[in-house]
C-alpha cells in the first residue's frame, strides 16, 4: 500500500533538512514524498534538489505561489498517487523510524479509513527536550463538539475519504485542519482508530501555537466550522477544551 506524505514549505531552509532525513529514515518501504513549495526565496528548493537523488524516484515537488499552507496541502493531495495520505509539516519530523510502518500496519490490520497517534512539542533550541506531549488517546468522535481533534500530524487517512468528503477549505485562517476533520470524522463518520505511538516531533511556534491572537482565530474558525457543517456546538462548549489543556500541561510539568 503506497503512502503519500505531503510537506508544505515556504522559506523552510532552517528546518526542512530534519524533515527530509526523517522521511528517508522510515522503515516503511512504499512512501512517496511530495513537497509543495509556495515559491520560497531562501534555500528551501536547493535542499529539496540536494536530497532528490537519495529518494530514488520517490520524491516529487512543485514550487509556485499559492494561497497558503492549506492550499499547498490540497495541491499535494491532488498530486498524490498513494492510497493513504499523511501530512508532515516542514518544521516537524518523525519521532522514530517506524512511525509510518506502525500506523499503516494498524490501518491495514483493522481495515479502517484512518489512524492517528500522539505527538510531542520541542523548543527549537533543544530538539531532544519535550516541552509538551499531546496524546490522542482520549479522543472520541463526540469530543469534536468541544473543539478536540486527533493530533493532525499523526493522522493518516485513505485518499478515498478525501475524495468523498472534500479537501481543506482555504478561506479558514488557522483551523482548516479542524474543519476538515470535523467533516471527515464527525459528519462523514469515517472509521478511525487510535494507535498508541509518539509519531511526530513538532517545534513550538507554528501557525496554531503562536499566541493569544492565534487562539482567538482558532475559536472563530471552530465556530464557523460548526455552523457551516450544521453541527450543534458553540463557542462556550468549544472553550471547555482549554480547561483540559491547562490540566494536561500541569500534569506534564509535575512529572
Amino acid at each position: 500500500m503506497k503512502v503519500s506524505v505531503i510537506t508544505a514549505t515556504y522559506n523552510s531552509g532552517t528546518t526542512l533538512r530534519d524533515t527530509l532525513e526523517s522521511v528517508l529514515a522510515q522503515t516503511y518501504p512504499d512512501i512517496e514524498h511530495i513537497v509543495v513549495d509556495g515559491g520560497s526565496t531562501d534555500n528551501t528548493m536547493e535542499l529539496v534538489r540536494e536530497y532528490e537523488p537519495r529518494y530514488n524516484g520517490r520524491l516529487r515537488y512543485v514550487s509556485e505561489p499559492d494561497k497558503g499552507i492549506y492550499d499547498a496541502m490540497n495541491k499535494g493531495i491532488g498530486m498524490a498517487t498513494g492510497e493513504v495520505i499523511g501530512i508532515l509539516n516542514s518544521d516537524d519530523f518523525y519521532t522514530s523510524a517506524d512511525t509510518v510502518e506502525t500506523l499503516i500496519g494498524e490501518l491495514e490490520r483493522l481495515k479502517v479509513d484512518a489512524v492517528f497517534g500522539d505527538i510531542h512539542f520541542v523548543d527549537s533550541d533543544n530538539l531532544g527536550k519535550c516541552v509538551r506531549y499531546y496524546s490522542s488517546a482520549g479522543f472520541r468522535r463526540w469530543k469534536m463538539l468541544l473543539g478536540f481533534m486527533p493530533a493532525h500530524p499523526s493522522f493518516y487517512c485513505r485518499k478515498e475519504a478525501y475524495e468523498r468528503f472534500g479537501l481543506f477549505k482555504t478561506f479558514y485562517k488557522v483551523a482548516a485542519d479542524f474543519e476538515n476533520l470535523l467533516r471527515l470524522i464527525y459528519v462523514g463518520k469515517i472509521s478511525i482508530k487510535y494507535v498508541q505511538k509518539d509519531c511526530v516531533t513538532m517545534r513550538t511556534g507554528g501557525v496554531s501555537t503562536s499566541g493569544l491572537a492565534s487562539h482567538r482565530q482558532i475559536m472563530a474558525d471552530h465556530v464557523r466550522a460548526y455552523r457551516e457543517n450544521r453541527v450543534r456546538s458553540n463557542a462556550l462548549l468549544d472553550s471547555l477544551r482549554y480547561v483540559y489543556k491547562v490540566a494536561e500541561i500541569v500534569r506534564f510539568k509535575l512529572k
